[in-house]
């Protein structure tokens, strides 16, 4: 063990730690061996179980049925010995650190508790990547690769493997195990793809605004300066402008902060309906002289879901603030803004259900405005996407927030919209009692064999 406390006090990172917990087991046992073979020469003496009748699971002269020679945990200890990599499992899940072992055929024979929790069903798509399995098929003793996943969302996970001989004896194989280390690096990957991102979409957008500034600055300086309501009314263009440039920056930012913990589920467990009354509550002052009646219908005895509150709340400040502002849009027609809670009736889950069976909840925004054209449904979620023609232009990003935040809840969207009678979002969440599939903690010593 005094490598293993090396390695965490060093703080040499999860590989550090791996190789520490690897040069442990794969370490020649000399001095217990001999006080082992010690035992075992005079056990039969005392009447005790000698190493062969524990690993038979035969506890010897009195012993009764528990084999281990009247200790508790005497049996498991001397199994330990004749086979150290069957104490590699229990070692692994005492690091901080995601850890996986290999089976000698490429399959999962074991996940640690903290890989189970940190990537869940993720674990099955990670060991069957081509790249990771052509790093098995090449591996020697230690390597690494980085393995990217763009399903259901986007995930970078670098892996690094050693392999680790087996003992001789029933489950011995001559390619032995392999141990991995799984390092998440899909925040950093975000942090990349944002500032790319930035640079490329961004600085074109910024870029309208800060020439209508700089024209308007010139325009006043010169032949504006003493015209008073061309002054007047360049600087209210001016702020506009500027506005704009603040929400855009805005939203960027909270896009970024979305992309930095989308692959990480939430964890609480909140009352759905209490959420969208307080989106509500935050959407009101978007009515305030506005001719628009707004009514919300939540169904009795909604299900609770696993959800990030604030998030779901930033979901409907999007969603209720687009219909808001393209419900007026037909003239001659009342405008009117309808938002409904309920559970999701009962569906096959087949490929065209709008959403899996097993329950969960709808959520739907739906307007009277002039709609969307089909051609341009596809695309309303990108990245400063704005549909032509349309009277009103937000930023871009604001249904792109909602499809980065609904994936991150495990949850879908579907967007309805027909020409000129509006449009209809539906949001569905899975139920907080449905949980991801739980990655089997098998058996090495079986998969071994």
């Amino acid at each position: 063990m005094h490598d293993l406390l090396a390695g965490l006090v060093a703080g040499g990172g999860g590989y550090a730690l791996l190789h520490a917990v690897v040069t442990r087991i794969r370490r020649p046992r000399h001095r217990d061996d001999d006080a082992a073979r010690e035992q075992a020469r005079v056990a039969p003496a005392r009447g005790e179980a000698t190493r062969d009748d524990v690993a038979r699971g035969n506890g010897g002269r009195g012993s009764g049925s528990r084999g281990d020679g009247g200790q508790p945990g005497a049996g498991r200890d001397a199994a330990t010995m004749a086979d150290p990599v069957a104490a590699l499992p229990h070692m692994l899940d005492l690091l901080p650190g995601a850890c996986i072992i290999f089976g000698p055929r490429g399959d999962l024979a074991y996940a640690s508790s903290s890989a189970r929790d940190m990537f869940g069903d993720t674990l099955g798509a990670i060991v069957r990547h081509p790249a990771t399995q052509q790093l098995l098929e090449h591996l020697s003793t230690t390597a690494e690769t980085t393995v990217a996943l763009d399903v259901p969302v986007r995930r970078v996970v670098r892996v690094l493997m050693r392999r680790i001989a087996t003992p001789s004896g029933r489950n011995a194989h001559p390619r032995g195990v392999v141990v991995a280390l799984l390092e998440d690096r899909t925040g950093q990957d975000a942090l990349d793809r944002m500032r790319g991102d930035f640079v490329a979409h961004a600085s074109h957008e910024l870029r309208t605004p800060l020439a209508a500034l700089s024209g308007f600055i010139e325009t006043l300086r010169g032949p504006a300066a003493n015209d008073a309501p061309a002054r007047a009314r360049f600087l209210g263009i001016m702020a506009g402008q500027a506005e704009r440039m603040l929400r855009l920056i805005e939203r960027l930012s909270y896009l970024s902060r979305v992309q930095m913990v989308e692959h990480q589920r939430p964890r609480t467990r909140v009352d759905i309906a209490a959420v969208i009354a307080r989106a509500m509550d935050e959407a009101r002052p978007l009515l305030e002289g506005a001719d628009i009646t707004c009514a919300l219908n939540v169904a009795p005895g909604v299900v609770p879901v696993m959800a990030d509150g604030d998030q779901i709340v930033q979901v409907m400040l999007n969603l209720v603030g687009n219909a808001i502002r393209y419900a007026p849009g037909v003239p001659g027609r009342k405008a009117h803004v309808d938002i409904g809670v309920a559970n999701a009736p009962g569906r096959d889950g087949g490929p065209h259900a709008p959403w899996p069976a097993g329950g969960g909840v709808v959520v739907t925004v739906s307007d009277n405005g002039p709609g969307i054209p089909a051609r341009y449904l596809p695309r309303v979620t990108e990245q400063f996407y704005r549909v032509p023609g349309q009277a009103q232009q937000g930023t871009g990003l604001g249904l792109a927030i909602v499809k980065h935040i609904v994936d991150r809840h495990g949850g879908r969207l579907l967007i309805e919209s027909t020409e000129g009678q509006g449009t209809r979002c539906m949001l569905w969440l899975p139920p907080a009692d449905v949980l991801p599939a739980d990655v089997a903690s098998g058996d090495m010593g079986a998969e071994a064999s």
